[in-house]
């Protein structure tokens, strides 16, 4: 399999998987300023689970909530399922979509107790083709921080993240790879990964 890159410090893992309310603006029509506002309003919801002390369930629970919410997360599904979405059924493609924004938030999610007392902050944004760049530091205790940039479009008919770049590492892309490795593991089964995805993470 190959190798992750949030497989380093743990400091990078939790944010991995945030990200993903929106602004309804028409299609085409994505601003700079309209990606600020929505990866502003994202931040200012991780910033908050952070700081909220509550239980690891409680977190996960939140962290899932803001992945939907700011996150095209059928399109980022979809993608990491790659060409089988192609064949599978419409009920395969909800039921993947589902277990998938389940185990990110598990996967990811368990990791914000290591966080407390950390922020990330919006910087700045770039045009880059049909997507919004919007860049953020990251800021943990005891650590030097570190760039974390969400891609933003509003193919959707919504502005909403479709992806993360850690510290110049495309995190959907990773995530892809290791759900097609999961997926090679079941010959092809996508029933079979739902229900994995379902327990893992």
């Amino acid at each position: 399999m190959t190798h992750s890159p949030f497989s380093k410090p743990s400091r990078r893992i939790v944010l991995a998987g945030l990200g993903a309310g929106l602004l309804a603006t028409p299609a085409l029509a994505l601003s700079e300023a309209a990606a600020k506002t929505l990866v502003e309003r994202a931040v200012a919801d991780i910033n908050a689970v952070i700081a909220s002390g509550k239980s690891e369930s409680a977190m996960i629970r939140d962290f899932e909530g803001i992945f939907a919410r700011y996150g095209d997360v059928p399109t980022i599904a979809i993608s990491a399922l790659g060409p089988p979405a192609r064949s599978a059924s419409a009920a395969q493609r909800s039921a993947f979509t589902q277990a998938f924004t389940g185990y990110m938030a598990r996967k990811y999610g368990k990791r914000f107790r290591e966080f407390a007392g950390g922020r990330i902050e919006v910087k700045d944004t770039r045009q880059r083709s049909r997507l919004i760049e919007v860049r953020t530091l990251a800021y943990l205790p005891g650590q030097s921080p570190f760039n974390v940039t969400f891609l933003v479009s509003d193919r959707s008919g919504r502005d909403k993240f479709v992806n993360l770049l850690i510290e110049g590492v495309n995190l959907f892309q990773t995530e892809k790879v290791e759900i097609g490795a999961m997926l090679d593991r079941r010959g092809g089964n996508v029933d079979a990964l739902i229900q994995d995805l379902r327990r893992a993470g």
